[in-house]
């Protein structure tokens, strides 16, 4: 199994086969509206925007599994991110990201790149990096502000 193996179904509730990344590098991060990191989402898409022409993708996966922090529909989902932060990176419908209940992607993210405190996701804003082949290469953890990514990404790139 590699990232390209999964698929997800999209805010707009399309599925998303992961293949369609082929050959980019990818950040999938799990999202949340109502959280003190949130505001991570204008630095996620200054990182979408200044490198998408080279191959970068975010991903955002809201999940309500923190603090209930993203209570919201799909449709309060795609609001928020467009009208506060101009969020143009594909979104997801939201999933969980721990449990039994976890999303298939995130059961392989967690077991490829464990965190510091062990596998699981420990808040919103966890970001996983994924090379050009499909191969998840880093994980930075929720305080990890997008910009501080930014030289890691760029040689992936």
């Amino acid at each position: 199994m590699n990232f390209y193996d999964f698929s997800a179904e999209s805010i707009y509730g399309k599925t998303v086969s992961m293949d369609q990344f082929k050959g980019k590098t990818v950040v999938v991060v799990n999202t949340a509206s109502k959280c003190g990191l949130t505001p991570q989402y204008e630095g996620l898409e200054n990182l979408y925007k200044k490198y998408q022409d080279k191959g970068l993708v975010v991903l955002g996966f809201p999940c309500n599994q923190f603090a209930n922090q993203e209570a919201g529909s799909a449709d309060d989902i795609k609001e928020f991110c467009q009208v506060n932060y101009g969020v143009s990176f594909p979104m997801f419908s939201k999933i969980e990201v721990n449990g039994k209940n976890a999303h298939p992607l995130y059961k392989y993210l967690k077991s490829k790149k464990g965190g510091v405190l062990g596998s699981s996701i420990k808040w919103n804003f966890t970001k996983f990096v994924i090379d050009k082949n499909g191969n998840p290469v880093k994980r930075f953890s929720p305080t990890t502000k997008p910009e501080k990514m930014e030289e890691y990404i760029q040689n992936l790139l």
